[in-house]
C-alpha cells in the first residue's frame, strides 16, 4: 500500500498544466461537476487525523470548486456534532465546506493537505463530494503505528545474530476457537506507489473510467481494456481508488510483452488501486486477477475479497511487484497451470514474486487459503523474495504436490517472513487448516525446493515442514522461533541443513532432522542456543524504499 504521509500545510499541483490554488474564497464561482474520484490516505485514531487528498475531475472543465466532507459512519456532519478544525495552507477551516476558485481542468488533479481534530470518540474518515457531487473511489488506510519500525541497512535478510531466550510469546491453539496471537508491529503494508514520472503514451484507467475512452489522464479507460491494448515496453497506470467488480480481470495467453520489453500494470504514481471483487461468490472460477500472459510487471496494486485466489499467475517470467492480496476465499497469490489440459512444458516459469505481502485470506472449509502457493502444476525458476504471509486460516507458504500432477520444479524462497498463520487478524480460527509457516511437499514427491534466509514465527502448526517430501532440499540461515508443534519438522529425505536457528520462550517439541546436518545448526531440543537473544521481543517489519524486507525483535533488526 501506500506510505504514511503527514501534511499540515501546502497544496501543490499534482500535475503540470493545472492552476495552483489561490486559498479559502467563497462559492460563489463553483461549477457543477459532473464526476469526481478521490483517492485519500488517512491516520485515525482518537483525537485526530491528518490526510492527504486527492482529487480528480472526471467531468467538465470548472473554474470553482466546494469539497464537502461527511462521516458516514457516525450519520453526523463535521459541523453538527463534531468539534473539528482543518487546516489548509495555513488556514483553520471549520465548516463543512472548503471552497476554492482555482480551476481543475478535465482530467487534472489536485493534491490538499489536511490536519483534524475532534471532541468525539474515534470517527471514522470523511467521505467527499466536489460542488454537491459524491466522489468515487476513495480509499482509506487507516492502521497507525504508534512507534515506529526501525529501519536498516537493504539487507533484509532474516537470518540470526546470536545468544540466549525469545521472551515469551502466547501459544496458538490447534481448535476452532481463537487464541490470541502476538502482535507484529508493521508498516501500514508495502508502499507500492512508484515515484517515476509517468511515462508518455502510457494508459491510464479509474475507477470511472469508460471502455471505449482513449486512455488519457483527461478521459481514462477501464482495466479491462486497457489490458487488451497494451504492448510491448508500454504501462498502464491505474488511478487510486476502489475498483469494484465481479468478473476475473485475465491477461489472456499470448498478450505479451517480451524480454527487453515488459508490458505493465502499475500504480499511479502516489495512489493506491484497490481491486475489490466482494461481488464474486467463493467458486474455485472466481479469482481476481488473472496473469496468463508473459513477460508482465504488476506493480504496487491491492487485490481483494476474490471468490478464489487474489492473483493467480498462469504465465512465465513475469515480475509481481509491492502487491497485497487480502481477504480473498483461496490462496491470496497462487502460481498454477492455466487448464487442466495446459501441457506440462508450458507450466508457470521463472516468475519472480518480489517485496509482496498476502494476509487473512479464508475459505469457509478453513483448509485451502494460503498467503502464497506455487503447488501442483509450476514449472522452473520461480521465485519468492522479501515476501510477507501472515494470519492467513491455511498455511503462509503452500508448496504442495500430488501423484496426479506429479513433481513440481524447485521453489526458490528467501528473505522472507511467515507468522501467525493458522489465525487471522481478528483472532478467527478454522480447525481444518494446517497452519504451517512453510509447507514444502507432499504425496512424498521429491522436488529439491531452496529455502534461505526466512523468518516463521508463531505459526498454528509448524515453522518449517518437509511434509512428506523426501527431495534434497537446501535449508539454509532460517529462523524458526514459537510454532505451536515443531520448529523444523522433516521426518524424512536427504535435505541439507546450514545455519538454521530454532528458538523457544518455554517448552515445546523438540525439532525432527532427517538429513545432512551440521553443527553450524542450532535446533531445538530442550533448550535454546546462543543466538536465541537477538529474537526476543515483538517482532515487527517494514519494507525499505528500494523493497527490501526490515524485521526486527524488539525494536531490534536482524541481519544476516
Amino acid at each position: 500500500m501506500r506510505s504514511r504521509t503527514r501534511t499540515g500545510a501546502g497544496v501543490v499541483s499534482a500535475l503540470a498544466g493545472v492552476a495552483a490554488l489561490a486559498g479559502v474564497v467563497t462559492a460563489g464561482t463553483a461549477q457543477a461537476a459532473t464526476g469526481c474520484a478521490v483517492t485519500y490516505t488517512t491516520n485515525d485514531w482518537p483525537g485526530g487525523f491528518t490526510a492527504t487528498i486527492t482529487i480528480q475531475n472526471l467531468g467538465d472543465a470548472i473554474n470553482g470548486w466546494t469539497l464537502g466532507f461527511a462521516f458516514p459512519d457516525s450519520g453526523q456532519k463535521v459541523d453538527t456534532g463534531w468539534s473539528a478544525t482543518y487546516s489548509q495552507s495555513g488556514q483553520n477551516v471549520t465548516a463543512k465546506n472548503v471552497d476554492y476558485n482555482a480551476a481543475i481542468a478535465t482530467g487534472g488533479s489536485l493534491s490538499i493537505g489536511f490536519n483534524g481534530s475532534w471532541s468525539g470518540s474515534n470517527p471514522k474518515p470523511a467521505s467527499f463530494t466536489l460542488n454537491g457531487v459524491t466522489c468515487t473511489g476513495s480509499t482509506t488506510t487507516s492502521s497507525p503505528t504508534p512507534t515506529a519500525t526501525p529501519t536498516r541497512s537493504p539487507s533484509p535478510s532474516p537470518t540470526a545474530t546470536r545468544s540466549p531466550s525469545p521472551s515469551p510469546s502466547p501459544t496458538a491453539t490447534r481448535s476452532p476457537s481463537p487464541s490470541p496471537s502476538p502482535t507484529a508491529t508493521r508498516s501500514p503494508s508495502p508502499s507500492p506507489s512508484p515515484t517515476t514520472t509517468p511515462s508518455s503514451g502510457a494508459l491510464y484507467v479509474s475507477p470511472i473510467g469508460r471502455d471505449g475512452a482513449a486512455g488519457t489522464q483527461s478521459d481514462p479507460t477501464t482495466l479491462t481494456a486497457a489490458i487488451t491494448r497494451a504492448t510491448p515496453g508500454g504501462t498502464i497506470y491505474l488511478r487510486g481508488g476502489t475498483y469494484n467488480l465481479a468478473q476475473t480481470v485475465t491477461i489472456a495467453p499470448g498478450n505479451n510483452g517480451t524480454s527487453s520489453a515488459r508490458k505493465t500494470l502499475s500504480a499511479y504514481p502516489g495512489e493506491t488501486p484497490v481491486l475489490n471483487f466482494s461481488a464474486q461468490s467463493e467458486s474455485s472460477s472466481n479469482r481476481g486477477l488473472a496473469v496468463n500472459g508473459s513477460y508482465w510487471h504488476v506493480y504496487g496494486i491491492v487485490v481483494e475479497r476474490a471468490g478464489d485466489n487474489g492473483i493467480y499467475v498462469g504465465g512465465s517470467n513475469n515480475i509481481i511487484e509491492r502487491t497485497v492480496t487480502r481477504f480473498n476465499r483461496d490462496t491470496g497469490l497462487q502460481l498454477g497451470r492455466i487448464a487442466s489440459d495446459t501441457p506440462r512444458d508450458q507450466w508457470p516459469s521463472n516468475n519472480l514474486i518480489l517485496s509482496a505481502e498476502s494476509h487473512d485470506n479464508a475459505d469457509s472449509d478453513g483448509e485451502d487459503a494460503d498467503g502464497f502457493a506455487a503447488k501442483l502444476t509450476t514449472g522452473t525458476g520461480n521465485v519468492f523474495r522479501y515476501a510477507v504471509s501472515h494470519n492467513n486460516i491455511d498455511d503462509g507458504w503452500d508448496l504442495y504436490t500430488k501423484t496426479d500432477t506429479g513433481a513440481i520444479d524447485p521453489v526458490t524462497i528467501e528473505d522472507s517472513l511467515s507468522y501467525n498463520n493458522g489465525t487471522l487478524t481478528n483472532g478467527s480460527q478454522a480447525g481444518n487448516g494446517d497452519r504451517n509457516g512453510y509447507k514444502l511437499g507432499g504425496d512424498k514427491i521429491s522436488v529439491n525446493h531452496i529455502i534461505r534466509r526466512n523468518i516463521a514465527y508463531h505459526n498454528g502448526h509448524h515453522g518449517f515442514t518437509y511434509n512428506s517430501n523426501p527431495g534434497t532440499m537446501s535449508i539454509s540461515d532460517n529462523v524458526s522461533i514459537d510454532n505451536t508443534e515443531r520448529n523444523f519438522s522433516f521426518d524424512a529425505g536427504t535435505s541439507v541443513f546450514r545455519g538454521n536457528t530454532s528458538c523457544r520462550s518455554g517448552s515445546g517439541s523438540n525439532d525432527k532432522i532427517v538429513g545432512n546436518a551440521d553443527s553450524s545448526n542450532q535446533f531445538w531440543s530442550g533448550s535454546n542456543g546462543s543466538r536465541c537473544s537477538s529474537y526476543t521481543g515483538a517482532l515487527g517489519w517494514s519494507y525499505a524504499s528500494d523493497g527490501h524486507l526490515v524485521v526486527t525483535f524488539g525494536g531490534r533488526p536482524v541481519t544476516p
